[in-house]
């Protein structure tokens, strides 16, 4: 016997029709013996409309209020599985995130976990209940002045929910279902030769979600790392149940018996590329480029320097999410008497693409191979970075599936 956590994404739940397929799945664990906790996404397309609700009251919205709000989606879910369950002669009941209690930081619309209370779901074993929980919600801590808020965990944050539980409970395994069969080499809507990858390490799963793999939130991952949580990805909609392991399995490190050069390739479009030229060359001044951005909560990814010929001032360059480029132009220009720049340039038409693998550590020539099949197709490369298990270009948009494929193939990942 063992203790799952099952989470069903929100195409997996879109409609009653689906959600009554799902719970077959959870009866069927249960069926082997298995004690489950079920973690629901809201209906696909329910988030984006209740979001949409709130922002045709007010575009400067109370964040509070906007939780309560936007966390009723997975509420009305976590309720109808219940029901769905019950249906099929299963004893479930549906608890929301205050009740648990799923406790969570303060900072509204993107808080972090901070604990949770594994007695009721615990309780529910022993009574031989099946909980189903939502996911995306917490609550805050109460306290003399307030009894505790509904706060909800970012987009995709259901993943983290579940994987969370899992840690709290110690599960043996959690299930992310969602409407892909696992996790693919490349994103095979633009990489037709993509396969999907039966083990991947926690650490590259973390730089493909980060860099634009949108198949697990990164938090959810980063948690499976922290706390070993065994996850595996898989499909919903694919007759096999999770027991019988087909999808893509998380795994340690030291589990990969062989590690290839590269594992997958991911690309980001939400990306703009800001440009300061003839910066002053001297100590300091990066620092007062970024303080505003930082302050204006903008995250900078790539960033690159180039020295001018008279080697007294620099172009910098970086990226920035394409949401922010008004915030991020507005801070620089309001800070241009400071800093001193001669002209802010900026682009929205580029696109990032990385290659991932923890087979960097003790492969040569990884970059030289990506700069060299690029080139070879006329792709020029605006902006790079690097990490130990991983190489992000900066490239034109337009090039995004060109570039995809031919990595993908110069790598050995196309599909047999």
């Amino acid at each position: 016997m063992a203790v799952l956590v099952l989470k069903f994404g929100g195409t997996s739940v879109a409609n009653p029709e689906r959600i009554q397929q799902a719970a077959k799945k959870v009866k069927a664990e249960i069926d082997l013996g298995h004690k489950v906790v079920v973690v629901v996404s809201a209906m696909s397309g329910v988030t984006n409309q209740l979001v949409d609700y709130v922002r045709s009251i007010t575009p400067s919205y109370d964040p509070s209020e906007y939780d309560v709000v936007v966390a009723s989606g997975e509420q009305v879910t976590s309720g109808l599985m219940a029901l769905a369950l019950q249906q099929l002669d299963v004893k479930a009941r549906s608890y929301q995130g205050w009740q648990l209690p799923f406790y969570s930081t303060d900072k509204h619309e993107k808080a972090r976990i901070d604990e949770i209370d594994a007695n009721v779901l615990n309780d529910c074993f022993a009574q031989g209940i099946t909980p189903v929980v939502p996911g995306f919600q917490g609550v805050t801590r109460p306290t003399k002045e307030d009894r505790g808020r509904i706060t909800t965990l970012g987009r995709g944050g259901s993943d983290t929910s579940a994987v969370a539980l899992a840690a709290a409970l110690k599960a043996d395994r959690c299930d992310i279902y969602t409407d892909v069969n696992g996790i693919y080499t490349s994103d095979p809507r633009l990489v037709q030769k993509a396969r999907k990858i039966n083990r991947i390490a926690y650490e590259e799963m973390l730089e493909l979600a980060s860099l634009g793999s949108k198949v697990l939130q990164t938090r959810s991952v980063e948690l499976a790392m922290n706390y070993k949580v065994p996850v595996q990805v898989l499909s919903t909609f694919d007759p096999a149940l999770g027991s019988d392991l087909p999808g893509t399995f998380l795994v340690d490190e030291d589990i990969m018996m062989e590690k290839q050069m590269v594992t997958g390739l991911a690309h980001s479009r939400d990306e703009a590329r800001i440009t300061l030229t003839n910066v002053a060359d001297k100590p300091g001044m990066l620092a007062r480029i970024f303080g505003p951005l930082a302050d204006a909560n903008i995250n900078v990814d790539m960033i690159v320097q180039a020295a001018s010929d008279d080697g007294k001032t620099v172009d910098v360059t970086f990226t920035i999410p394409r949401s922010d480029i008004v915030k991020t132009t507005e801070a620089l220009t309001a800070n241009k008497a400071d800093l001193g720049y001669n002209e802010l340039q900026t682009s929205t038409d580029v696109v990032k693409i990385s290659v991932v693998g923890v087979g960097m550590r003790s492969h040569a020539g990884v970059g030289q191979m990506m700069f060299k099949a690029l080139a070879e197709k006329g792709i020029n490369i605006q902006v790079v970075s690097t990490s130990e298990i991983k190489i992000s270009v900066l490239i034109d948009e337009s090039y995004t599936e060109l570039a995809l494929r031919t990595l993908h193939t110069v790598y050995g990942l196309d599909a047999a």
